[in-house]
């Protein structure tokens, strides 16, 4: 099972500002079709490496604020946050492997 937390804009900072480890922000909503697509790959990713990454989903819809805060203006987006620093940003659908390999590049 995988842990995919879920945020909005009254927890986000400390889901993932505060985060002890990198994080893999997935940018999402409901209605999108690429998103429904990229959902499994994160599921995946968030069960193979939950020791090393923290996996957040954000619904768009749920949590405005933090959307624009980021600059969010297509879903899928995918932000990989540490220390409270966005270091990457993926905006689009993305294979698992280069996913992973944005990832090892902020490990």
């Amino acid at each position: 099972m995988s842990s995919v937390i879920d945020a909005d804009d009254n927890n986000f900072e400390q889901e993932v500002l505060k985060a002890d480890r990198p994080v893999l922000v997935d940018f999402s909503a409901t209605w999108c079709g690429p998103c429904k697509k990229l959902e499994p790959v994160v599921h995946e990713l968030a069960t193979e490496m939950d020791s090393q990454v923290k996996f957040v989903r954000v619904d768009v819809d749920r949590a405005p604020t933090t959307a624009a805060k980021f600059g969010v203006l297509s879903v899928p987006t995918l932000l990989l946050v540490q220390g409270g620093q966005v270091k990457d940003q993926v905006v689009g659908l993305v294979s698992k492997r280069d996913l992973v390999a944005r990832i090892q590049k902020v490990l």
